[in-house]
């Protein structure tokens, strides 16, 4: 490990410079627009500006089970957000989420346009709209909706954590990587633990909890998330690969997975998303 320098912090702390890193173009201390910039509107009643993070693929994995479920209601034109470029600042996509952050929801299908940010409540926003993926038993539905905000408590630690450190900060710091290597494997702990009993997070139904952390903590398992599988010994959580693996098989899931995703001379990948025939045209040709 490269040796860093102690840092003491100053009495006032000032923004004057870039912090490093894959982000620091995008990354400063206040909020709204940077520029003007309107949102498309497609034709389907719900709007998604989305990017294929795993925050992202949550809503795309959610839409495509609704439409699986035969809900046509749930069509949806996906619109892709390029964090990279800061287009999460445009004037229209912080209109929908002041917050700035992907993936944000606009469902035009009633008298007026509502808008939805926050990927889990998104999940819960469309799982009361389309009665879909929510247990209805107050026990099964508070045991999901615990799991559900479990997930949106705990990945900051993986995904700013863990994942920042391990993979994206411009220097490789011991003592974070250490602490949050530590979080990461005790929440797989957490999950494996879970998972040893029951099928699906809330139990012997498939839930939007499992929808909201599948794609943070399944993938992670499954090594598509940071490469960081063999240094967090992700083979020892065996019934958090049981369950990651039996979700990834899902068509649905396989679906949303393609939605979002840039680089649209790639195979699998998706950028924007108008009709089911955008994902069976590239489906068919992975």
């Amino acid at each position: 490990m490269t040796e860093v320098p102690s840092y003491t912090p100053p009495k006032v702390w000032v923004w004057n410079k870039e912090s490093g890193g894959r982000f620091a173009k995008i990354n400063r201390p206040v909020a709204g627009a940077t520029h003007d910039k309107p949102l498309p509107i497609g034709r389907h009643p719900l709007q998604l500006h989305s990017l294929a993070t795993p925050n992202g693929i949550k809503v795309t994995v959610m839409l495509e089970e609704l439409l699986a479920k035969g809900h046509a209601g749930a069509e949806y034109d996906a619109w892709l957000i390029d964090i990279n470029e800061g287009e999460q600042f445009g004037s229209g996509f912080v209109a929908v989420n002041p917050n700035s952050k992907i993936p944000a929801l606009l469902d035009r299908s009633g008298p007026s346009p509502i808008r939805v940010f926050e990927s889990g409540a998104i999940l819960l926003y469309l799982a009361e709209k389309f009665a879909e993926f929510l247990p209805t038993d107050p026990s099964h539905r508070a045991e999901c909706l615990s799991w559900l905000f479990w997930q949106v408590g705990s990945a900051p630690y993986l995904g700013g954590g863990f994942g920042h450190f391990y993979a994206y900060a411009p220097t490789k710091i011991e003592y974070a990587i250490n602490r949050f290597a530590m979080e990461a494997k005790r929440q797989l702990d957490v999950l494996d633990r879970r998972l040893a009993q029951n099928t699906y997070l809330s139990g012997d139904d498939y839930t939007i909890a499992d929808m909201a952390i599948w794609p943070w903590y399944g993938r992670l398992v499954q090594g598509s998330l940071y490469g960081a599988g063999e240094f967090l010994a992700v083979h020892e959580y065996r019934n958090v690969v049981r369950w990651a693996d039996a979700i990834a098989r899902r068509p649905a899931v396989q679906r949303g997975l393609v939605v979002n995703r840039p680089g649209g001379d790639q195979t699998g990948h998706l950028p924007e998303r108008h009709d089911a025939s955008d994902i069976d045209r590239v489906l068919a040709a992975s």
